[in-house]
């Protein structure tokens, strides 16, 4: 690939890759409709890594504490390259102090203040909603990486009836709903990964999203 292709390449996914990514997220919504597709990649994940599973006697709750460990440290390496936090945090630091200075401009009426800060009003929302976009970016490389994963445990978890006990909710079946209609399994991926995340987040220096 030429310099030119690069560049180009760059210039289309700073335009489209928030549209890119809502379509790949459409994409992998649906994929989730469809049997054969999701139990076919769970069965071939499933055959790769069935052996060390077994072979190590992991139950499936701890299952799950390893690979919401693994897509914690992999999300947060994807963000750490993807997103510029530095410029995030002045931006956000910027829309503050506009904040402030409008709202006393417009407490004050100070109708010439308030002009001059209506005509930096699009400035600050146009970069706001850059650094939108930007957190956008690295969901697609995630997605690519997580969803077989979740298709994983999907397969697996149709395989195994064993139990979980958690804090405060009790010993229950990882299939059955815990909270309202949120199973066992997921209340327990989600402590996991949001809790691990937090660690790997604090010990790379990554900002919060």
């Amino acid at each position: 690939m030429s310099s030119g292709d690069g560049m180009n390449f760059k210039k289309f996914w700073d335009e489209y890759s928030i549209w890119l990514t809502f379509g790949f997220m459409f994409l992998m919504m649906w994929a989730y409709t469809v049997p054969w597709l999701r139990e076919g990649v769970g069965q071939a994940m499933d055959a790769a890594f069935s052996p060390i599973v077994v072979g190590f006697g992991i139950p499936f709750f701890i299952l799950i504490v390893i690979l919401s460990a693994l897509t914690g440290l992999y999300s947060s390496i994807v963000q750490k390259y993807t997103i510029d936090y530095e410029r995030m945090t002045e931006s956000q630091e910027r829309m503050k102090e506009f904040q402030t200075e409008y709202r006393e401009a417009q407490l004050s009426q100070d109708e010439k203040k308030i002009k001059k800060m209506e005509a930096k009003k699009d400035r600050v929302m146009r970069e706001q909603l850059e650094m939108s976009q930007q957190q956008f970016k690295p969901m697609t490389y995630i997605l690519v990486l997580s969803v077989p994963i979740f298709f994983w445990l999907l397969y697996r978890l149709a395989q195994v009836t064993s139990t979980i006990t958690m804090p405060y909710l009790g010993t229950h079946n990882l299939h059955e709903a815990v909270i309202w209609i949120v199973p066992a399994w997921i209340l327990w991926y989600m402590i996991c990964s949001i809790t691990l995340s937090q660690v790997i987040r604090k010990s790379l220096n990554i900002g919060g999203l």
